[in-house]
């Protein structure tokens, strides 16, 4: 509050003011707080009123400050303005907290110097960053929607796409950089890297040089591009790499592994990936060749179904399994494991091209468990009735249709021009008796083979379902966070979209790491969209929601998100707090 001296007719009239920030005109503006009358006439009881009332209204604003207690002049019949904003985010505090303990500000302002930027690149990887976890969508709907956060967006969409081909060139640079202040002020394990390889698809007509028709993970007949990536043994991910989409999962393997080995300082690393990187090249790349000490490691699961003869044999004989306490396993056991150590023919790719047989020196874990098995049973049952229904009714089905169902039927054939299911030679539609029974033996059972001859069945076992961490980061991108599809065309602003999206999944990981990996990525996202508030009266928010979640985040990360009012001052202190 202020002493406000206006001039009257020649004479000065005293009132005292209040000053707040009316978002919604973006201007600064005043409202009469009390009426004190013309200077003379105040001279009657005041030696100098200038100076007294200057000190009321300070006093007032102490006050007001420290009893935290006002009245509200609520006018039942005010309109609201043109274009009004609705409720605001805070609770994008938290990822603001973990952005600014990675020092990525940092980053980005020291990248810009020297660059002819009119625009702040921080500034504008803050609102793609926070967008893309609070509200993932288009760039362009990020740009429309950043009038929902306290932050001064001083930019324009042309800057914004502009920002795109920069963050593009630094994106590798800043890949180290995050992983060494994860490293500094998180932590991180890097003597278990866990590799794996997704695809994402895009919405355009045809392939290009960079967008290729592949193995799309999701089914679909769209272009695609590969990625690769490695996460530490937290589930942070560490590194990622992009690849035409055409490329094979086992040939992305030593591009992101040999990035890993020699830009991160990690040491020694024992890779664990699934069977789609096992080839006997990426094994002999990362042992070096030696059976004893390897320079690097691995925990690779191993196919059975695919395995040699002799394997297949040794997985299903039933001697030496021990259950989970260790004991000879029961017919009624729901878990049990075996393991030896044995030698195995890899076949690797010389310098000049052509094959070589090494043999390497492993340990191999084969265990069976009960809920694997019926989650397989009851996987093929559905895909099974699908193809008796095929059998029965094959006019209802087209070579698009049958997916999965036409690999049990036997004597099936399509029509070249339609698609249409005919009969193969003319003989009727059977179900394949013979591949069901022989797929049904090795239900629930998998198989692990590691360089690491030291590590019990357990550690090994367990090392390996860290994987589905990797997995579920795939889904937290693709879902929570809607990387794909991807509507991008220029691959620098493709590049960039990925960059987005990989900080956006570190900040999620770090949030949930710290909070006791007790929550899901999505659980997470919704608790910060609930922390919002609206705009109630002059400089204060009102806020609606509180949770046990919501609690959890503010305490880990030292923000006070009980407040049911709070005013624009104390909204900035506290989110200047977290840039600190």
């Amino acid at each position: 509050m202020y002493l406000s001296i206006q001039n009257r007719d020649g004479r000065e009239y005293l009132s005292i003011q209040k000053g707040y920030w009316n978002r919604e005109t973006k201007s600064r503006t005043s409202k009469t707080v009390k009426v004190l009358g013309f200077v003379d006439a105040l001279k009657e009881e005041y030696d100098d009123p200038i100076a007294h009332f200057r000190q009321v209204a300070k006093e007032m604003t102490s006050n007001e400050k420290t009893q935290r207690h006002i009245t509200i002049d609520i006018n039942m019949d005010e309109e609201l303005p043109e274009n009004a904003q609705g409720a605001y985010n805070f609770g994008y505090a938290v990822p603001m907290k973990v952005y600014h303990t990675l020092w990525l500000d940092d980053f980005f302002k020291r990248k810009m110097a020297g660059q002819k930027f009119e625009f702040n690149t921080n500034s504008i990887m803050i609102m793609l960053v926070m967008s893309r976890i609070l509200s993932p969508g288009s760039k362009k709907r990020a740009f429309e929607e950043k009038g929902k956060y306290f932050e001064r967006f001083d930019f324009s969409l042309d800057d914004m796409y502009r920002a795109l081909s920069h963050f593009a060139k630094i994106g590798p640079e800043l890949q180290q950089t995050i992983y060494e202040r994860v490293r500094t002020k998180y932590g991180s394990d890097t003597s278990i890297i866990y590799y794996d390889v997704t695809n994402y698809y895009f919405h355009i007509s045809k392939p290009d040089e960079y967008r290729k028709y592949g193995r799309s993970k999701e089914n679909r007949k769209k272009p695609i591009i590969q990625m690769g990536l490695a996460m530490d043994a937290d589930g942070v991910p560490i590194h990622y790499k992009l690849f035409p989409g055409n490329t094979l999962d086992k040939q992305t393997f030593r591009a992101v592994i040999g990035d890993v080995r020699l830009k991160y300082d990690t040491g020694r690393i024992v890779v664990v990936a699934d069977m789609g990187v096992i080839t006997g090249d990426n094994i002999y790349y990362l042992t070096g060749g030696k059976k004893s000490k390897p320079l690097n490691g691995y925990v690779f699961s191993f196919s059975v179904r695919g395995g040699a003869a002799k394997f297949q044999e040794y997985v299903l004989d039933d001697s030496e399994y021990v259950d989970a306490s260790g004991k000879p396993a029961t017919a009624d056991a729901d878990f049990k494991v075996k393991s030896r150590l044995e030698a195995r023919d890899i076949s690797i790719t010389m310098g000049n091209g052509k094959k070589k047989t090494k043999q390497v020196y492993e340990k191999q874990v084969v265990f069976w468990n009960r809920k694997y098995f019926n989650k397989a049973r009851a996987e093929r049952a559905e895909v099974l009735a699908k193809a008796e229904t095929l059998i029965k009714n094959p006019s209802k089905f087209t070579k698009a249709t049958t997916y999965g169902a036409a690999a049990y039927v036997l004597n099936i054939d399509y029509d070249k021009n339609t698609g249409e299911i005919r009969e193969k030679d003319g003989k009727a539609l059977l179900l394949d008796e013979s591949k069901i029974a022989d797929e049904e033996k090795y239900d629930g059972y998998y198989a692990i083979v590691t360089s690491e001859l030291h590590m019990t069945d357990s550690e090994i076992i367990d090392v390996y379902r860290g994987l589905w961490e990797i997995e579920e980061t795939f889904k937290i991108t693709k879902s929570d966070l809607a990387a794909r599809p991807v509507y991008l065309q220029e691959y620098d602003h493709i590049d960039a979209h990925f960059l987005i999206c990989f900080i956006s999944l570190v900040i999620i990981r770090l949030i949930q790491k710290e909070t006791g990996k007790k929550h899901s990525a999505a659980a997470i996202i919704e608790a910060l969209n609930k922390i919002e508030c609206m705009h109630e009266f002059e400089n204060i928010y009102l806020f609606g929601h509180s949770s046990e979640l919501s609690a959890e985040l503010g305490k880990a990360f030292a923000i006070d998100f009980s407040k049911k009012r709070l005013r624009l001052d104390e909204i900035k202190k506290t989110l200047g707090d977290v840039k600190r």
